[in-house]
């Protein structure tokens, strides 16, 4: 079971980033598949969440508007498409997917450094 997630880097102020979040040895459709960062120095924080319901999505405050969350069944993939993004987004981005299948599951990545910056 492995989650990785690629795409982060460093951007200007207003830029835009896509990460995506690959996982093998379980299916991203059975999970709820989550995004969380955690700046440097503060509390690891909620971001975006996909739910196994329908595809209901839910985002942060902070995020809402600028942040889109997606799923590739396919490609058992799920994708945080950021927009707009401002110097309070840096911070290192994780993904999760949590189910109970037969008992709790959770699995996380080694995370991704996203910064903004001019």
């Amino acid at each position: 079971v492995q989650v990785v997630e690629s795409g982060g880097g460093l951007v200007q102020p207003g830029g835009s980033l896509r990460l995506s979040c690959a996982a093998s040895g379980f299916s991203v459709r059975d999970y709820v598949m989550s995004w969380h960062r955690q700046p440097l120095g503060k509390e690891r924080e909620l971001v975006a969440v996909f739910s196994t319901s329908g595809g209901a999505t839910d985002y942060a405050d902070s995020v809402k508007g600028r942040f889109t969350i997606s799923r590739d069944n396919a490609k058992n993939t799920v994708y945080l498409q950021m927009n707009n993004l401002k110097p309070e987004d840096t911070a290192v981005y994780s993904c999760n997917a949590k189910a109970y299948i037969r008992e709790w599951r959770d699995y996380w990545g080694q995370g991704t450094q996203v910064t903004v910056s001019s």
